[in-house]
């Protein structure tokens, strides 16, 4: 199982060198993968209806994921980018697959692309795009992307996309890795009928295991391997310690991950330095 470590996006601050020693720390440590969260605008609470009890407001700072990997792909050499997730239908998909492409092609292929569908309506007024087939969408989406980082022209009809005789370039060397973010049913069904991998949203607990049964099932049921589909999960430094981390840690192992993030925010760390030290007390308790 593959450690990597969870970028603080809303408190490693704008410092651009902050952020690049953070993720040099992580890869100089060993960690394998830097793992981004998305969101584009934040909410105003002071708004029709209210913001209350929502995760990220307009307060919530964000780096952009894309740019972000861009910038890092020339701080790093072996770390992988991770996007967990790219709210994908809220996004114009052929500027998707042409912004990954670049980011796989600067980073020698080192991009990974979680993608998801969101629940933030107001990111998709914003965005002008429609909230309520947002899975739908999603699934002509991925279709599309793939087809534009294999074929130098190509022409595609679908029920939301039309590309007539073009093609993005520069192109990647090989097929951009597209995992699927979320737990409902239909997030699933889609993974193991299309996907390279799942991002669960839970714990290494029973319903996570019902789960990774169910997508195991597809696969087969797809002629696929499980064995080729991987499983990103999620540690938090906030309430652990070495033997919980460890003990967590194995049980992810144990029901299948192949690849474990460990996320500092949320836990009182008020320096970037903070978040570093975090991080090698995480990979000190695991190796």
């Amino acid at each position: 199982m593959e450690l990597g470590v969870v970028f603080p996006q809303t408190e490693i601050g704008n410092d651009p060198i902050a952020i690049r020693d953070f993720a040099q720390a992580a890869e100089g440590l060993g960690f394998g993968h830097l793992l981004a969260y998305d969101h584009v605008l934040g909410a105003d609470p002071d708004r029709p209806g209210g913001w209350q009890g929502r995760p990220y407001d307009k307060d919530t700072p964000f780096h952009e994921p894309f740019v972000l990997f861009g910038y890092l792909a020339g701080c790093t050499t072996t770390l992988e980018f991770v996007s967990a997730v790219i709210i994908l239908p809220q996004r114009q998909t052929a500027l998707v697959a042409k912004q990954a492409a670049e980011v796989d092609v600067l980073s020698s292929g080192r991009l990974r692309l979680g993608v998801g569908t969101g629940w933030n309506e107001v990111e998709y007024e914003a965005l002008g795009e429609n909230f309520h087939d947002r899975g739908k969408r999603q699934e002509e989406q991925i279709e599309l992307m793939r087809r534009l980082w294999a074929e130098e022209s190509l022409s595609f009809e679908g029920r939301w996309h039309r590309v007539t005789k073009a093609g993005i370039n520069p192109r990647p060397e090989a097929t951009i890795p597209i995992w699927l973010g979320g737990m409902a049913e239909a997030v699933i069904d889609r993974a193991a009928r299309i996907a390279d991998g799942w991002m669960p949203l839970a714990g290494p607990n029973d319903a996570s295991k019902q789960v990774i049964e169910k997508i195991h099932a597809g696969l087969e049921q797809a002629g696929r391997k499980p064995e080729d589909f991987g499983i990103q999960a999620q540690a938090q430094v906030r309430g652990g310690d070495p033997d919980r981390w460890r003990k967590h840690a194995a049980a992810w192992e144990r029901l299948g991950a192949t690849h474990l993030a460990i996320a500092t925010m949320n836990a009182g760390l008020a320096t970037p330095e903070a978040h570093i030290d975090a991080i090698r007390r995480y990979r000190e308790a695991l190796s």
